[in-house]
């Protein structure tokens, strides 16, 4: 059975003759932290081995998603391929949800695309992926974990158009202009 944290409390629907609902597992709070109201998404499994989002470590803030290939296998190379999961996802209006890359599949130059998938989105996640020239190609397999989907709440924002921004030290140097730590 996935586990599921409440915080983000997931309605698991099954496309198949097997349907249940998924219970959230307990999340141990520590003292004096009030408990977080659960940003509830539905989730479809549209295919029989669609595998639900799941945390591998009860402190990751991200959720793996899985290859649903149907028991095959699929190529990579350097040109962008998308990678379906076999899931759908209704998330509410208000909720930030991000495909992020996994660390160990960078480390071995195979890059997951980032992505969101807006509220108003309801067909198939894909991620899409693709290879650094070195190592040039990678063969994705049914089931592996690819990406993770993290969650969380949008802030509100108002615009103010202004005729100019307040000073800082760092002014309008970027990208690398603070240097390394």
């Amino acid at each position: 059975m996935s586990q599921i944290d409440p915080l983000v409390s997931v309605s698991v629907v099954h496309c198949g003759p097997n349907r249940r609902l998924c219970a959230p597992r307990p999340r141990a709070v520590s003292a004096g932290e009030p408990p977080a109201e659960a940003l509830r998404l539905r989730i479809v499994r549209l295919r029989a081995g669609a595998r639900l989002p799941e945390r591998q470590s009860a402190l990751a803030s991200g959720f793996d998603l899985h290859a649903c290939l149907d028991g095959g296998t699929l190529a990579l190379g350097t040109r962008p391929v998308l990678v379906p999961t076999g899931l759908a996802i209704a998330a509410p209006a208000g909720a930030d949800v991000q495909i992020r890359p996994r660390s160990g599949l960078l480390a071995r130059g195979v890059i997951a695309g980032l992505g969101t998938l807006d509220a108003d989105y309801r067909g198939e996640v894909f991620v899409t992926m693709y290879c650094l020239t070195e190592p040039g190609h990678y063969e994705i397999t049914d089931g592996e974990r690819i990406a993770q989907l993290v969650v969380a709440r949008l802030a509100a924002v108002a615009w103010d158009e202004v005729d100019a921004l307040p000073p800082t030290a760092r002014g309008g140097s970027g990208h690398g202009s603070t240097g390394r730590a």
